[in-house]
């Protein structure tokens, strides 16, 4: 990827991470919101989307183009359906994603579109996969775990080395996905606020955390 697409991530501030389960996939991130790096813009924002029924994408990069990459790759999908009569599989709505996005950063402009995206769903067959898309259009298949390229990788890819074991349980995973946003929201400015965790399994996608940081203060 080339480097200044890299820098412009990390400089809009995010923890996003996927973590491949033997019963499904888990996908978190962190609530904050930054104007460039020194300001908090937003505290509340949800930076994964539903597409929809069957397939999530978590973002990072500029909040404006990671809300437009969400809507046109469901209006894409919902055209396909139609058009095909059938369901795309998650490998086809991910492969579109990275299009999309290969498409956007190459288009002439002042202000590139720069976003990068894991995309997560279930097929017909209850089958569950996990992409990660860099903000150039290159995708991976990923069979354990990844944080693409939010500025609070750094704080987290260690955490998940560590940890993460081939077949745990999506409540493993759950957890574990915690105490990697805990550490991401503590150490980088550009993460924090509160945390937003789905599951993906053949059952369907669910929000099964959604909690908030609050400042209090203590006489000492």
């Amino acid at each position: 990827m080339d480097q200044e697409l890299k820098n412009s991530i990390l400089k809009t501030g995010t923890t996003i991470l996927g973590i491949v389960c033997k019963d499904g996939v888990v996908m978190a991130s962190d609530k904050q919101v930054t104007m460039g790096r020194n300001i908090v813009g937003k505290k509340d924002f949800q930076k994964t989307f539903l597409i929809n029924d069957y397939l999530a994408i978590s973002v990072c990069g500029g909040a404006a183009d990671a809300q437009k990459l969400v809507k046109v790759i469901a209006a894409e999908l919902r055209l396909k359906e139609l058009r095909s009569k059938s369901r795309p599989t998650v490998k086809q709505g991910a492969s579109l994603t990275a299009s999309v996005t290969f498409s956007n950063v190459r288009q002439m402009s002042m202000i590139p579109s720069i976003v990068g995206t894991l995309v997560a769903g279930y097929n017909e067959d209850g089958s569950t996969e996990l992409y990660s898309i860099g903000a150039d259009g290159t995708i991976d298949i990923i069979k354990d775990y990844d944080a693409n390229m939010g500025s609070g990788m750094p704080f987290v890819l260690g955490l998940l080395e560590r940890q993460y074991k081939k077949d745990m349980s999506l409540k493993e995973g759950i957890e574990l996905a915690k105490e990697s946003l805990k550490s991401s929201t503590q150490r980088d400015v550009g993460s924090g606020y509160g945390i937003d965790i789905f599951t993906i399994t053949k059952d369907g996608i669910k929000k099964v955390v959604d909690q908030t940081i609050t400042s209090e203060f203590k006489d000492r």
